[in-house]
């Protein structure tokens, strides 16, 4: 392997999540890894309640930050995304929670500390689109997100607000599983109306609606199958299930169809014969606008935000520089 070209005006900043991260192990790989690719002296900064991370960010770029690694969950992830918005400066990726979406879809891998950090320092930039979503409560409050891999609107973000937090720290991703089971009592079609890049404004009736910058979840679920981080473009997927083998049918197609089929030619050929499953619907565009009859829960990347009465999402193309392994892609 070559040596790294040694980068002595370059500066690391992490801001890590302290009740997910081991502090100490963390330094102690990050002060090697630097000192091996001459940059200078990382920066190091926590998370608090009151600052996910945003302002964190701002205040590494201004002492001199030229990359900024995410330690902790998704949504540690999320917010410093959030503050490198269309700075330019990269993002390199150190998860340690239980979904680890964005490293999953951009093929980061995360389970040996030394190989995530050796990606951040000798790694290549991959600039993807970002999500954005505001978010309108039903006393008329505003709130703007950003997402990197899905924001979802009734069914999936309800089940999300159910997921124990002690068990999803036991178990993972299987948590949802149990989140699932206690939400199916309130499964009921929500009632929107919405409108895709201006379209006319139409009513449905749907248990979910998924807005998708990425497509893959835990578990191997290939929820999108069309969705590029990179396209300039979201994908919509709406469930609603109808008859006594509508749910049957959604199972179907997400992991019969997407998981398996969809990974060989002669399945991909089987799809294309296949009738169309009109219990789960796919739609692509630039902006979506949703209004709920009743306000419903809401969740950006997979972390639960409340309930919304209206959203109004579109993408920002090519807003995030991530660092990725040399290679990837």
């Amino acid at each position: 392997m070559p040596t790294p070209k040694r980068s002595p005006n370059r500066r690391a900043a992490v801001i890590y999540n302290p009740l997910k991260v081991d502090i100490l192990a963390l330094e102690t790989v990050v002060a090697s890894a630097a000192k091996e690719a001459g940059w200078r002296r990382t920066l190091w900064f926590a998370t608090t309640v009151e600052d996910a991370g945003q302002l964190l960010v701002a205040e590494a770029i201004r002492r001199g930050a030229t990359m900024v690694m995410a330690a902790g969950g998704d949504g540690t992830v999320r917010a410093v995304a959030e503050g490198l918005r269309d700075t330019g400066v990269a993002m390199a990726l150190l998860p340690s929670g239980t979904g680890n979406l964005l490293a999953r879809n951009l093929d980061i891998p995360f389970g040996n500390l030394a190989e995530t950090v050796a990606t951040a320092f000798t790694g290549v930039d991959r600039t993807i689109d970002l999500g954005l979503a505001s978010i309108v409560r039903d006393n008329g409050d505003v709130e703007e997100h950003v997402f990197l891999v899905m924001a979802g609107l009734g069914l999936d973000a309800k089940m999300i607000a159910k997921t124990s937090p002690k068990l999803k720290k036991a178990v993972g991703w299987l948590a949802y599983v149990d989140a699932i089971g206690r939400s199916l009592p309130e499964i009921k079609p929500v009632k929107l109306r919405v409108s895709i890049d201006g379209e006319t404004e139409r009513s449905v009736n749907v248990h979910t609606i998924i807005i998708g910058n990425c497509g893959k979840l835990p578990g191997g679920i290939l929820l999108i199958p069309d969705a590029r981080p990179d396209d300039g473009i979201l994908d919509f997927v709406a469930l609603r299930p109808r008859g006594p083998f509508g749910w049957l049918n959604v199972w179907n197609k997400l992991a019969w169809e997407n998981g398996v089929l969809r990974k060989s030619a002669l399945g991909r050929r089987i799809i294309d014969l296949s009738r169309d499953v009109k219990d789960v619907v796919y739609l692509r565009g630039k902006d979506l606008r949703m209004t709920v009859e009743t306000p419903q829960q809401f969740q950006l990347d997979g972390d639960e935000f409340g309930e919304a009465k209206s959203v109004h999402s579109w993408v920002d193309p090519g807003a995030l520089t991530v660092r990725v392994p040399a290679g990837s892609f």
